[in-house]
């Protein structure tokens, strides 16, 4: 496994794959690996000839600079899990190799077809396009045949499929099903700020939106929501963001049920923001 930190060097790598009819997978991570990011990784390395990872703490997609000085970061431990997984390139560069002075103090302006200004992005301005910033970049940098994403978010890979699309990129992306801790609770690398006593307060949250999906032939989408709503925050330590139950194709609120409804929640636990979802 090779740890590349330029672009430079990527791309030297990139075409002696593509010369030598390579396939080539790609799983963007922002590290802080855990079982959810290397279920990602098998799925990946299994799928292509060649797994590339790519490790970025990417500054565009934080709107609260707070968050982005806590985020967790373990290169070394990273490395180490990759490794094991299968992995043969890891990307991690510096902000200023992926991002001009310029680049880093202008957002990145794209069509989001109304898919930002719902959930995450109502309560997160500016973090879509940080990342359709920076998966575009990867994507021009790695040109992957498949790209993998996890469903835990699922507003993300909704703009990701739309960006694919949009930007005419020649990649397949791979839609992988949220991978769960025992408790229930959506895997995240910001669990890993979370005290004993918070983890278990946090399994509340998948453990309210499973227990929702009993009662979706007695309430209306809107009653359910603040059901749950009501639910989560009756637990000491977690605040609910928001929980919208919305259309899983282009994320509008629903009034009645349909075939494709999923609800997706985010909930403080402490000063942790957790997200997660459920289809109904």
């Amino acid at each position: 496994m090779k740890i590349i930190k330029t672009k430079k060097e990527l791309q030297a790598e990139i075409e002696q794959l593509k010369s030598a009819k390579k396939t080539i997978g790609f799983v963007p991570t922002m590290g802080a690996l855990h079982a959810g990011h290397i279920a990602l990784v098998h799925r990946c390395v299994s799928d292509n000839d060649c797994c590339v990872v790519s490790v970025f703490v990417n500054p565009t997609q934080f709107n609260n600079p707070d968050d982005l000085k806590k985020y967790p970061r373990d290169l070394k431990k990273d490395v180490s899990l990759l490794e094991a997984a299968g992995v043969c390139l890891v990307f991690a560069p510096e902000a200023d190799e992926m991002y001009s002075a310029e680049e880093i103090n202008t957002c990145f302006d794209f069509d989001f077809g109304g898919l930002d200004k719902v959930m995450e992005g109502k309560f997160r301005p500016g973090h879509f396009n940080g990342v359709v910033q920076v998966v575009s970049k990867l994507f021009s940098l790695v040109k992957p045949d498949r790209a993998y994403f996890g469903e835990k978010d699922f507003q993300q890979l909704a703009i990701i499929h739309r960006m694919t699309e949009l930007m005419d990129f020649p990649v397949r992306i791979v839609d992988c099903s949220i991978v769960r801790e025992p408790s229930g609770l959506a895997m995240s690398s910001r669990n890993e700020r979370l005290t004993d006593e918070q983890r278990k307060k946090a399994a509340k949250i998948s453990e309210v939106l499973f227990e929702s999906r009993n009662f979706v032939s007695a309430k209306s989408p809107k009653e359910l929501a603040a059901w749950v709503v009501d639910k989560i925050n009756a637990v000491d330590g977690l605040n609910v963001e928001y929980y919208d139950i919305v259309d899983a194709v282009n994320l509008t609120g629903i009034e009645e049920w349909n075939d494709n409804c999923i609800g997706c929640i985010a909930v403080f636990c402490g000063d942790v923001r957790l997200i997660d979802n459920i289809r109904y």
